[in-house]
């Protein structure tokens, strides 16, 4: 392979990841914060909670950003746990969706399709039509990103040392190793079926060489929901546990069921001859099928991710932040949204009013019988209360400066006087103990 189809090629997964990008922005616009809403209001039922998952991700074009939201909501307390296990199902199902776009194969139209998005950006100022030529100037940019890489990727067809790799794939651990690690390293399961896609519109890959790297592929896309949980609490780690656990579980079905029956024969009988549609419908089957397997069951993961991850006892004397949590505001997936750092700033000022509270009563009963137990309890409540008082602040100057709506700020900037004056509050308990 030459430096420029290695350059071409590279080029290609440029134009195919901006491409994505667009449709996904230009999807986001035309649906406004409906999906979050959505996502909140919508997920008690299973069955309309993985509909929602399902259309949402097929909207964002990004399983990732769904399952990072309803880490988002879980962990601001929006979502219960329980309702999160169905939006993960259905946003298994939703990121299919790019796959089976690719099938269409509408190559030879890419570059008027971009055209017309274009014109529609560059000559139209209505913010609908804006967002129109986003989603159609992005199809059409993620089919010639495509078109480039199978083009570069077409001299390995005749690479025998290439050719040896390739077979390797058919290995169940080599496959599903290499499907999970690459997917972990671009934090997409859409683009890494399309690059998978793409070799096989080269002709270097084959279906029965790529089934293995399709099962791995979905467990790698759990990377990106378990680095938007570092840092949040226990229960939105677990919204991880029970993504990773839902992939985990379907893969393992999969390798069983590929292993003692002709799954991969039956899937290339379906649209012989055309890899790059089997691999689309693999993907497809492979997420539909495992969701039906464990929808009755789901609250089951819920379960199993307390075992792994059990409730843990609150370190004495530690001060800690039960609810804000300050990743909010750097998550790539937008659950930074005015609602959760709402929610938050809401919980979390219950929590200082409480604390407040319980000095305020331990203040006049010192007055009653002084105790020096209880006296030093009430000053750590004290510096409890200044601790979350700072970081009350520091959190609402964080979502003020954030774009959220303007009635979305003026409502979060409310905490910043309220902290202040639960703290003034706590300060008079002292003064009266």
């Amino acid at each position: 392979m030459e430096l420029t189809n290695i350059f071409s090629m590279l080029g290609g997964l440029a134009l195919f990841l901006y491409g994505m990008t667009m449709m996904s922005n230009g999807l986001e616009l035309a649906a406004g914060n409906k999906m979050k809403s959505i996502l909140e209001k919508l997920t008690t039922n299973r069955f309309l909670g993985t509909l929602v998952g399902a259309l949402t991700t097929a909207i964002m074009q990004s399983s990732s950003a769904t399952t990072v939201m309803a880490v988002g909501f879980v962990n601001a307390g929006l979502m219960q746990l329980k309702n999160a296990v169905w939006v993960i199902m259905g946003a298994n199902i939703g990121t299919t969706i790019t796959g089976q776009l690719i099938a269409l194969d509408i190559t030879a139209l890419a570059p008027i399709i971009a055209f017309i998005g274009v014109v529609l950006i560059a000559f139209f100022k209505s913010k609908k039509l804006d967002a129109i030529g986003e989603i159609i100037a992005g199809l059409g940019i993620l089919f010639m990103g495509m078109e480039m890489m199978s083009g570069a990727m077409a001299p390995l067809r005749s690479s025998p040392e290439f050719a040896n790799i390739v077979a390797n794939f058919e290995n169940p651990l080599i496959g599903i190793l290499v499907g999970a690690v690459f997917t972990a390293i671009i934090q997409s399961s859409s683009a890494s079926v399309g690059i998978l896609q793409a070799l096989a519109m080269s002709g270097v890959i084959t279906l029965p060489s790529a089934i293995y790297v399709l099962f791995g592929q979905n467990i790698g896309t759990c990377i990106t929901a378990v680095l938007a949980s570092i840092g949040a609490n226990r229960n939105a780690k677990r919204t991880t546990i029970i993504h990773l656990s839902f992939n985990i579980i379907g893969t393992i079905i999969f390798v069983i069921i590929s292993m003692l029956t002709p799954f991969a024969a039956f899937m290339e009988s379906l649209t012989p001859g055309n890899v790059v549609s089997q691999i689309a419908n693999v993907h497809t089957v492979f997420n539909v099928v495992t969701t039906i397997i464990l929808l009755p069951i789901g609250t089951k993961l819920v379960d199993l991710s307390f075992i792994i991850l059990p409730e843990k006892p609150e370190l004495e004397g530690k001060m800690q932040l039960k609810y804000l949590d300050f990743g909010i505001f750097t998550n790539d997936y937008h659950i930074g949204t005015s609602a959760i750092a709402n929610t938050q700033l809401f919980n979390e000022t219950q929590n200082m009013l409480d604390v407040a509270i319980d000095n305020v009563r331990k203040s006049f009963e010192l007055l009653i019988e002084f105790k020096e137990d209880k006296y030093e309890k009430l000053q750590k409540n004290e510096e409890y209360i200044n601790y979350l008082n700072k970081n009350i602040v520091d959190f609402t100057t964080n979502a003020i400066s954030t774009e959220f709506p303007v009635e979305g700020s003026q409502a979060i900037g409310l905490f910043m006087k309220i902290s202040s004056d639960i703290e003034r509050i706590g300060d008079h308990a002292v003064n009266i103990a």
